[in-house]
C-alpha cells in the first residue's frame, strides 16, 4: 500500500510506496548475506563480451564463420521455441547467463529492490520499449522490471556495445531483444523498428539512452504516443533532444530527466569514467599515461572524472571548455584551460566530453601529430567529425576490433577509437556498482511515471523527486557498511526538514 509522506515544510508531497521504506537495520542484514552455496560457475569470472577476444573465456564476437552470416538472416530459437528476438548466437546464452549473475553480486540496490517490490508489482501491465546498451548490468535491470511486473522489448543505442552473450541469455529467457556488436546504421535503425513496430503489442513507457527511440517513434510511429505514460531519458544527448521537444511545443508526453538526477550525474557521469576512460585507453592501446599530454573536450562530470584518472598515473592534462564555472574549476583542480588550437599539434590524446558536435573537426585531425590517439566519452559520435576522413586522400587501416589507423598522404597517422562512438562501452567494460546506481534510478523514474496519478504530470521534462534520489544512495551505502546519522527532533525542527528527508532543496548543487 501507498502512502503520503508528510512533510514539515509547505512543499506538496510526494508518492512513496511502503516497500521503499528504510527500516533500521534491515539493508545491513541484506548486504551481509551470502548464498549458502555458491557453485563453481558463479566463481568463475570471464572477461565480459566487450573485452577485446583474446582475453575472453567466451566465444569470439568475431572472426567466426557465423560473421558471414547477419543475424537478421539466421532463423533462430530459444530453448522454449520463441523466436521473438534476433541477436549474433543463441548458443552464448549460458556464458552470457554467468556474466549476468556475476552483475547482481554488485548490483544489490537492484536486487533489494526486486525483492522488496515483488508482491506490490508496481509495474505489473506495463510494457516497456527501451534502447539502452545492452549489457550483462542491463540485464539486471531488464529482469527487475519484469520481475516488478513489466513486459520489455529491448535493442541497444550503440552498435559496439552489446555483449552478445548477455543478449542471447536475454533471448533464452524470453525476453524480445534486437542487438548484437558490430550493428550497421541500417541494423542499429531496424533493431529499434522490431521493438516498436510489433501487432498486438502496445508499449506505455520508454527507457531511452541517446534519444533514438524517442525519435523513432515521433518519425514512424506518432500515433504510438497516445498510449505512452511517459519517458525515461538518462544522457546529455537524449535529454537534449527532450528539452527540445518540449520548447517546440512538441513533447506529447511526460519525461523524466535521469541523467541530470543527482544519482546519475554525481556517480555514474563522474566516477563511471574516472575508472573506465583509462580501461577502454589500455585495452585498445596499450598506451603508458605517465608522461603523456592529453587534451579533455569540456570538464562537466564526465570530463572531471578522465582528468582525475589521467592525472593521477602522471599525465600532463589541458582542458578545453566553453563555460567560464566548469573553466574555473578546472584551474583550481589544477589543469590548464586552453584553445584546442594552442595545444593540438603536440598533444599526444585527445579525448571528447562535451555532448556536442564537430569538436574535434577536420582543421584540427589535420594538425594532429603522428601516432595522437582520438577518442570520445560522450554518448555520440558527432563529436569527432570522422565523416570527414572519409575521403580519396586518406588511408584506413583496421588494426583491432574497434581501432583504426587513419593515414594522411605523408604517412602521418591518428589512432581512432570506436569510429569516435562512445570510447568505454565500446571498447571496455565499466563498473558494475556505478551502474546499479543508475540502473535503480530508472526503475524508480519508470515506477513513479507509471503510477503518478493523472494530471501530476504534464508534457515536459522533469527530475527525479528528491526523495526517491536519496532513496537510491541509501540503497547502496551498506555495501560499504556506511552509517546514517539521524536528526534529533529539535535539529529538524531548526533546519525545516522532516527527519526522513528529503534533506536538500532541488536547486541544492552536490
Amino acid at each position: 500500500m501507498a502512502k503520503w509522506e508528510a512533510s514539515s515544510s509547505t512543499k506538496p508531497a510526494f508518492w512513496l510506496p511502503e516497500w521503499m521504506q528504510i527500516q533500521p537495520g534491515e539493508q545491513k542484514q541484506e548486504f551481509n548475506k551470502r548464498p549458502a552455496k555458491i557453485g563453481r560457475r558463479s566463481l568463475s569470472r570471464s572477461v565480459s563480451q566487450s573485452s577485446t577476444e583474446s582475453f575472453s573465456s567466451a566465444p569470439s564476437d568475431s572472426d567466426s564463420a557465423d560473421d558471414e552470416v547477419s543475424p537478421r538472416e539466421k532463423m533462430q530459437k530459444n530453448s522454449k521455441g520463441g523466436s521473438d528476438f534476433c541477436i549474433k548466437n543463441i548458443k552464448q546464452a549460458e556464458f552470457g547467463r554467468r556474466e549476468i549473475e556475476i552483475a547482481e553480486q554488485e548490483m544489490v540496490a537492484l536486487m533489494t529492490l526486486r525483492k522488496r517490490a515483488r508482491s506490490e508489482k508496481p509495474l505489473a501491465g506495463a510494457k516497456i520499449v527501451g534502447c539502452t546498451h545492452i549489457t550483462s548490468q542491463t540485464a539486471v535491470l531488464m529482469e527487475t522490471l519484469a520481475a516488478l511486473g513489466a513486459q520489455c522489448r529491448w535493442a541497444a543505442c550503440n552498435i559496439y556495445s552489446t555483449q552478445n552473450a548477455v543478449a542471447a541469455a536475454l533471448a533464452e529467457r524470453g525476453f524480445p531483444v534486437f542487438a548484437w556488436k558490430g550493428e550497421s546504421e541500417d541494423d542499429f535503425w531496424w533493431c529499434i523498428d522490431r521493438c516498436v513496430s510489433l501487432d498486438g503489442w502496445q508499449a506505455n513507457l520508454v527507457l531511452d539512452d541517446g534519444g533514438d527511440l524517442t525519435h523513432c517513434i515521433y518519425k514512424k510511429y506518432p500515433n504510438v504516443f497516445k498510449y505512452i505514460k511517459g519517458i525515461v531519458e538518462e544522457s546529455v544527448t537524449g535529454v537534449h533532444r527532450l528539452y527540445q521537444l518540449s520548447k517546440a511545443g512538441k513533447l506529447c508526453v511526460p519525461a523524466m530527466n535521469v541523467n541530470d538526477s543527482v544519482t546519475k550525474q554525481k556517480f555514474d557521469n563522474l566516477y563511471c569514467c574516472r575508472e573506465s576512460i583509462l580501461d577502454g585507453l589500455k585495452r585498445t592501446t596499450d598506451v603508458m599515461f605517465g608522461g603523456k599530454q592529453v587534451v579533455v573536450c569540456g570538464y562537466g562530470e564526465v570530463g572531471k572524472g578522465c582528468c582525475a584518472a589521467l592525472k593521477a598515473l602522471g599525465s600532463i592534462v589541458y582542458v578545453t571548455e566553453i563555460d567560464p564555472i566548469c573553466a574555473l574549476q578546472a584551474c583550481m583542480d589544477g589543469f590548464r584551460v586552453v584553445k584546442l588550437s594552442q595545444v593540438i599539434r603536440h598533444v599526444d590524446i585527445v579525448i571528447t566530453c562535451t555532448g556536442n558536435k564537430n569538436v574535434v573537426g577536420r582543421e584540427y585531425l589535420d594538425r594532429m601529430k603522428n601516432g595522437c590517439i582520438v577518442c570520445n566519452m560522450g554518448h555520440s559520435n558527432t563529436e569527432i567529425d570522422v565523416a570527414s576522413l572519409h575521403t580519396p586522400e586518406l588511408t584506413w587501416e583496421h588494426v583491432r576490433p574497434q581501432v583504426d589507423h587513419v593515414i594522411w598522404p605523408d604517412g602521418k597517422k591518428i589512432i581512432l577509437l570506436a569510429e569516435g562512438r562512445l570510447l568505454n562501452l565500446s571498447c571496455s567494460t565499466v563498473p558494475t556498482f556505478v551502474l546499479s546506481i543508475t540502473a535503480t534510478t530508472q526503475a524508480l523514474a519508470l515506477i513513479e511515471l507509471y503510477n503518478a496519478t493523472e494530471g501530476r504530470y504534464k508534457q515536459d521534462v522533469y527530475l527525479l523527486p528528491k526523495k526517491m534520489d536519496e532513496y537510491v544512495a541509501s540503497l547502496h551505502l551498506p555495501a560499504f557498511d556506511a552509517h546514517l546519522t539521524e536528526l534529533t527532533d529539535e535539529q529538524a525542527k531548526y533546519l525545516n526538514l522532516n527527519k526522513n528527508g528529503p534533506f536538500k532543496p532541488n536547486y541544492y548543487r552536490y
